[in-house]
């Protein structure tokens, strides 16, 4: 015997988009008993379980760069991290750009 498992995903609702487009799937306790019963139910009846978390179910936690690489498995990589502002994007002139002339193009 073999214990498996998977996580299923869905569209990412609004408090999760600005991390990833995807989230993992929720089934509440209350829809248990209708997800596991493959006898009377098929995938069309439980697809509508498929659904994003409402809104505040998860909490998302910062992490450090730690996480990013498999050889770090101390308990350090689950440290609540920071969040550093994104730098400021520079508009960088082409090379060989001449302000005293206009451009073409």
């Amino acid at each position: 015997e073999m214990d498996t498992g998977a996580i299923l995903t869905a569209h990412a609702n609004a408090d999760t988009a600005h991390i990833h487009d995807r989230m993992p799937v929720v089934i509440h306790p209350e829809d248990f008993a209708r997800w596991l019963d493959c006898r009377t139910l098929e995938p069309r009846d439980v697809a509508d379980l498929l659904r994003p978390a409402q809104p505040d179910f998860f909490e998302a936690i910062p992490v450090s760069d730690l996480v990013n690489n498999v050889a770090n498995t101390g308990p350090e990589i689950q440290e609540k991290g920071v969040v550093k502002p994104e730098p400021e994007k520079v508009k960088r002139q082409k090379s060989g750009a001449n302000d005293s002339q206009m451009n073409l193009f």
